[in-house]
């Protein structure tokens, strides 16, 4: 805001006060006598012509924001109020005068416009009148609002609006699941190329089933419990976040670098299940999967369906624009993209510490589905009202 409204740039000094009016009116009527055919020379053409409608055009805005300016300003006081410390900050009266100062500033500002007053005042007017738009008009929601309406109401409509997505996501997952695990079945030494293996892993081709009991039931790792935990948690949410993200962001390129992706993730779990299932511990690591596995696979699959519903707006706009197309999906893309984002967040909790902590296959089974079926319930039934 200009640091004196009364004194626009050009203007040398502002009049005493209760004489501006009148002092304004002798600088128009001189000007006025100045551009007549009778009152006494015309204004050179060129710089003195231009020179002269400046002045007038600042003697205009002088008047114009001397008769205006107490309102705006007490405008600018409550807009200033309103922004740091939020509508309720507000009385009933100054509310009211709230909207009706800015009605009249918005009527300023069309009138400045009409009369081409000088820029620093309109600038000052737009700037001031958008602010007052925001503080009268924009919707007045506290941030715990804001979230309680995003998970009661947002985020499963959005997953139910994307569910045809999401099952191709979950299509996909299954297939390469299937090919994988067939895959190790015709041929064992198809899990080095399908799972990666850090140093000392014993889970491979030559593992027997004592190694992999081992490492289910956490038989062979005597380091601190409070390490192993924060290790593997960092890890889950470090890796699968990346998983997810690629998986959404990438579908915009017609699906296809996102179809890759999940299925290969499909073909590194149907072979890490295949060694378990040969080697006949197939109901140890599926209590083992299931702590977190439910979530975090949903994730992955439910990321991949965001990232599907934007591939096929770009291949398949209809009558509209691509880019209209991409924008009208985006925003329920997003919010599912942020449910699964969630969802890796849970299953990194549930990695971290109840799967390592909970050591009976049973309970694995009932913590991991039971968090399945409640993911589940949400989607299904979440703001049904609304």
């Amino acid at each position: 805001m200009p640091a004196d409204l009364t004194k626009p740039p050009g203007v040398a000094a502002k009049p005493a006060a209760g004489a501006s009016g009148a002092a304004a009116e002798r600088l128009a009527g001189s000007a006025a006598q100045h551009d007549s055919p009778t009152g006494g020379p015309m204004a050179s053409a060129g710089d003195g012509g231009a020179a002269e409608r400046e002045r007038l055009t600042l003697i205009r805005s002088a008047r114009f924001r001397a008769e205006r300016e107490r309102g705006w300003r007490r405008l600018e006081q409550l807009v200033t109020l309103c922004e740091s410390r939020g509508p309720r900050a507000l009385s009933f009266a100054d509310a009211r005068e709230l909207a009706e100062l800015y009605r009249q500033a918005a009527t300023s500002l069309s009138v400045a416009r009409e009369i081409s007053l000088d820029r620093s005042l309109l600038n000052y007017l737009e700037a001031l009148t958008a602010r007052a738009y925001l503080a009268v008009y924009a919707p007045q929601e506290s941030l715990g609002g804001l979230f309680s309406r995003f998970f009661r109401q947002r985020a499963p409509q959005a997953m139910r609006a994307l569910a045809p997505f999401i099952l191709a996501g979950l299509a996909t997952l299954l297939l390469g699941t299937g090919v994988g695990y067939a895959l190790f079945l015709e041929n064992e030494a198809w899990y080095d190329v399908l799972v990666p293996r850090g140093p000392g892993d014993p889970r491979g081709p030559d593992a027997t089933r004592e190694d992999l009991l081992s490492v289910i039931y956490d038989e062979g790792d005597r380091t601190s419990p409070l390490d192993r935990l924060g290790a593997f948690a960092a890890y889950l949410f470090s890796h699968n976040t990346r998983i997810a993200i690629f998986a959404f962001s990438l579908g915009a390129f017609a699906c296809l670098p996102t179809f890759l992706l999940v299925f290969y993730q499909g073909l590194f779990f149907g072979a890490f299940v295949a060694l378990h299932v040969d080697r006949g511990v197939g109901i140890d690591i599926a209590g083992w999967l299931s702590v977190h596995g439910v979530t975090e696979l949903s994730a992955i699959f439910v990321a991949a369906g965001a990232g599907y519903a934007m591939g096929y707006a770009v291949l398949f706009p209809g009558q509209r624009r691509r880019a209209d197309a991409l924008f009208d999906v985006g925003r329920d893309a997003v919010t599912v993209a942020i449910v699964a984002g969630l969802m890796l967040l849970v299953a990194a909790i549930l990695e971290g510490f109840f799967r390592q902590l909970v050591q009976d296959t049973g309970v694995r089974l009932a913590i991991g589905w039971g968090v399945g079926a409640l993911w589940l319930a949400w989607f299904a039934f979440g703001g049904r009202r609304a």
